[in-house]
């Protein structure tokens, strides 16, 4: 049983982290201190690659001329001042010489790679570790004036004794996350047709079949006087409608405001009462007015509080990572059995557990893609992180061995879990490690309620890092975001696999590894950006991830 205090552990910063691969012959360092920047621009790399070796010749021509005159004024009867002069100009030529050779083998040592603004500054910051860790690695983005903003207008709130159009149940779908947007989606939705919305059901079938209900993880109070002035939201059917079939309909995917205003509220109007099967992913991107968008973030990030005893226990368990005023990074590594069997990812995993996911992936109905190649999978960048590849990120990113990081994340899976990520970072906690077995006894078997708990400490944490794209992830990188862009790191991971087979291979030292991540991933935060739109959209990003423009603002 853990205590409150937490001790910090191995502060050996080396690697190689031991697999089951075949050792490679490769400096697996730490990326080294380094006093000063690449230097030398556009003519350097122009000189290096088109005159490297023009002096040199011309220094053996005039090296060779001015031996020929010194051997001649040695002759009788030749001027001895002379002499002179040529011995001294020959050693002056001699040691330009010795010097332009020296700046040859610099040059040669220096990076050839395009010069980039943010790791010069990186590396220069990195002459001084402690400098590094405190402002760099931990630093939130530079956000300028960017903001939350979702207050509404004077006009944009309802009339409560206007009539409403009808009722609309909920049948939410999915994990927690998935849900918490589909039901943010159906407050804006019921906005839109001047709706009622009974209290969302939950999602009892999913791969966790929880059978919390809504007032199990949300509290129902603050979640209707969160939203007084937006919807009326009630927990039933009056009683004159309790007798009603529910007309059951299920919502294109992706729609735009002028579907819910028009064919789904005439068939509101009609049945009085419309029963959505799905909630996830039915209101579009992009193409929303903004007061519908201030809704949708009002619901998902203010209304849909968590009951009092994840709240607590949430509290406790963070104020427990950071005694000591110390950090704490939180991963969603979603090492897990049902996305790996979903995605058919085997990179790292036995013979045994490969065949034992596939044959999970057969067997779920609704999981369309049953042949899967995981190599090409995992090429492409859409495989969760193995825990070894997930630490050696870290790593290379500048985390040095004694972060505390809470993982985000269920039972990791395979027989070797999180051994590997621990032989690098040993201050590595879950819930079921932080907590006392006490203080989970209340959430025993309830996956969505210990999904709940798990984002709380997502949210609060110093640096979010998060390494499969899924509803979680997306859910809580836009919350940071809202929340004052709070630091959140999204692996570019087709590049990096890429990047991680060259250094298993012995084609990149670890120091032009660690380098090359740092370069590619300098941007990769949480920092103030428009949302980008697409073709199709599924193409687009999705709105919770990104919830600027709409409820993020910037004043000029």
């Amino acid at each position: 049983m853990p205590s409150s205090s937490i001790n910090i552990g191995n502060k050996n910063n080396t690697l190689p982290i031991s697999t089951r691969k075949k050792t490679i012959a490769h400096s697996t360092g730490s990326l080294p201190e380094i006093g000063g920047g690449g230097g030398g621009g556009y003519f350097n790399k122009h000189y290096r690659l088109h005159h490297r070796w023009q002096v040199p010749i011309d220094g053996c021509y005039v090296i060779c001329r001015r031996t020929i005159s010194l051997l001649i004024c040695i002759r009788p009867r030749k001027n001895k001042i002379n002499c002179i002069l040529t011995v001294l100009m020959l050693i002056m030529v001699i040691v330009m010489f010795m010097k332009y050779l020296h700046m040859i083998r610099l040059n040669n040592e220096m990076p050839t790679d395009e010069d980039h603004i943010v790791i010069r500054r990186q590396i220069l910051s990195e002459t001084n570790t402690d400098y590094a860790q405190e402002s760099n690695i931990w630093r939130n983005p530079v956000s300028d004036e960017h903001h939350g903003c979702i207050d509404r207008l004077t006009n944009e709130t309802r009339n409560r004794s206007a009539p409403t159009n009808g009722y609309i149940l909920v049948q939410a779908n999915g994990g927690l996350n998935q849900m918490k947007m589909g039901i943010s989606d159906m407050v804006a939705i019921a906005k839109l047709m001047d709706a009622t919305l009974v209290l969302p059901t939950l999602d009892h079938k999913s791969f966790w079949t929880d059978p919390s209900d809504f007032k199990d993880i949300f509290d129902v109070k603050h979640f209707k006087t969160t939203l007084q002035d937006d919807i009326d939201i009630v927990e039933s059917l009056p009683s004159h409608l309790a007798e009603v079939e529910p007309h059951q309909k299920d919502p294109i995917s992706w729609s735009k405001p002028s579907y819910y205003q028009g064919e789904i509220l005439s068939l509101l109007k009609q049945h009085k009462v419309v029963n959505f099967l799905h909630t996830d992913s039915r209101l579009a991107n992009n193409d929303i007015p903004d007061s519908i968008q201030k809704i949708r973030c009002r619901t998902m990030y203010e209304a849909l509080k968590g009951i009092n005893k994840i709240n607590e226990l949430a509290r406790k368990l963070v104020s427990r990572l950071k005694q000591n005023n110390d950090h704490y990074l939180a991963l969603h590594l979603r090492y897990e059995k049902d996305i790996l069997a979903f995605t058919g990812c085997t990179h790292d995993l036995s013979q045994k557990e490969a065949d034992e996911i596939t044959s999970l992936r057969y067997s779920v109905k609704h999981w369309k893609v049953k042949k899967i190649k995981s190599t090409q999978k995992r090429e492409q960048g859409n495989c969760p992180m193995t825990p070894r590849e997930a630490a050696i990120f870290l790593q290379a990113m500048g985390f040095p061995s004694s972060t505390k990081i809470y993982i985000v994340a269920g039972e990791i899976y395979g027989e070797h879990g999180l051994d590997e990520f621990k032989e690098k970072y040993m201050n590595v906690y879950t819930h079921s490690t932080l907590a006392t077995e006490d203080e989970l006894k209340p959430f025993k078997d309830l996956q969505n309620q210990l999904a709940a708990l798990d984002y709380a400490l997502a949210l609060a944490s110093d640096v979010f890092v998060y390494t499969y794209d899924g509803n979680m992830a997306k859910a809580i990188c836009g919350h940071r975001m809202f929340k004052g862009f709070r630091k959140t790191i999204y692996p570019h991971k087709r590049k990096f696999v890429k990047m991680l087979d060259e250094l298993d291979n012995g084609r990149l030292t670890w120091d032009e590894f660690a380098l090359q991540v740092k370069k590619v991933h300098a941007n990769r935060t949480s920092r103030p950006r428009r949302r980008l739109g697409g073709v199709k959209p599924k193409r687009e990003e999705n709105f919770y991830a990104n919830p600027y423009p709409g409820c993020i603002c910037e004043n000029r």
